[in-house]
């Protein structure tokens, strides 16, 4: 029986080296590949001060092209790759999103992009906390 791997992406650098990580490794196993594009919450801050959502405006613009991107990247490849492919859209927490939808469709396997921000060294990135929770084997790629 063909596995379920799960893959989180962003449309950082990191994030779309692990989607065609995630390719790979789902065309060898003839796994299911299942994107998960998780779109954090308008900050309430920008909201207040946008009057006219302008800032909220760009920043759904900007996640639509990320998620138009990996998904048309995969999609216009699939026949040659020969990959069951399919995106998720999520809205939350990365860490949170990304658990649930390996729960619902019983992961064999979560796979990320390594953070580039220097802030999650001392607060935890999502590859950290995934690898923690256990739950699933973790591919971080850097």
């Amino acid at each position: 029986m063909a596995g379920v791997i799960v893959v989180g992406v962003d449309g950082t650098d990191t994030s779309m080296r692990a989607g065609a990580y995630a390719v790979g490794v789902a065309r060898r196993q003839g796994a299911r590949l299942v994107g998960v594009y998780v779109r954090p919450f308008a900050s309430s801050m920008a909201s207040l001060a946008d009057a006219y959502g302008s800032a909220v405006a760009c920043e759904v613009e900007a996640q639509n092209q990320v998620e138009a991107q990996f998904r048309d990247t995969l999609v216009r490849e699939q026949p040659r790759l020969g990959v069951d492919f399919e995106m998720v859209v999520r809205h939350g927490d990365p860490f949170t999103e990304l658990c649930q939808v390996a729960r619902e469709l019983q992961a064999d396997a979560v796979i990320v992009g390594r953070s580039e921000s220097t802030l999650h060294r001392f607060a935890g990135s999502v590859a950290q906390r995934l690898t923690r929770c256990g739950r699933w084997p973790v591919t971080v790629v850097p």
